[in-house]
């Protein structure tokens, strides 16, 4: 089921879309994502489009994350993505737009450290005391997702047997800076982020660490003998 929800005094100006895989999306329900992806939508007035999934996961022994919710937004040149399961789909829905929210935030401290000179990411002031607020966040909150991790292809591939690829994806690229390349992995929720590195238009990975430190990765042709 899905719904294309009207904007209205309250409805963002971005397009909203709701689709429900195996469950209802109950009218009110759409009413309140909507009025909720408004707040995102002031953190980042360029997301043009927002396209909600519901889904209704079959395991008794995760009754407790039976509801999952995944949001994707996308804006001028960039993807925001959260996802969360929780008892509920309004839980599960303040759960995954609090994961926006803090990368959002986390970008925007990085951006505007970058406009300062302060290109390491260990600052002083106001910028560092919202990088740690953010860290300790994001360290609870894996610390919590741990211990539920499961085969997210469980459902989708029939007798797996190890070392199968059992996905495969292929991404145009549009050459970026280091520092953008970190801005993206923030915004999609990863630990690493495959790019062009503009600086010398090879393939490069970066990946975070510890703390607030981030590795970086690029390939060279070399001589394999």
């Amino acid at each position: 089921m899905t719904f294309d929800v009207n904007n209205d005094a309250q409805a963002p100006e971005a397009q909203v879309t709701i689709t429900g895989r195996n469950v209802e999306v109950p009218e009110h329900f759409a009413e309140r994502v909507n009025a909720k992806l408004s707040r995102i939508e002031k953190l980042d007035p360029t997301l043009t489009f927002f396209h909600v999934e519901l889904k209704q996961e079959q395991n008794p022994r995760r009754e407790d994350q039976g509801s999952r919710i995944q949001i994707t937004a996308t804006g001028k040149g960039h993807l925001l993505r959260a996802e969360a399961k929780e008892d509920s789909f309004y839980a599960a829905l303040e759960t995954a737009l609090q994961k926006m929210s803090r990368s959002l935030r986390k970008v925007k401290v990085r951006r505007e450290a970058a406009k300062s000179g302060h290109r390491a990411p260990k600052g002083t002031g106001e910028l560092a005391a919202e990088m740690v607020a953010a860290a300790k966040a994001e360290a609870k909150e894996q610390a919590q997702q741990s211990k539920y991790d499961v085969d997210p292809y469980a459902d989708s591939v029939e007798d797996i047997e190890p070392g199968q690829v059992v996905r495969e994806k292929e991404h145009a690229a549009v050459p970026m800076s280091v520092d953008d390349a970190l801005s993206e992995m923030e915004l999609v929720g990863h630990d690493f982020y495959l790019f062009i590195n503009a600086e010398n238009n090879r393939p490069s990975v970066v990946y975070r660490r510890h703390a607030f430190d981030y590795g970086l990765i690029s390939l060279t042709e070399g001589d394999e003998s």
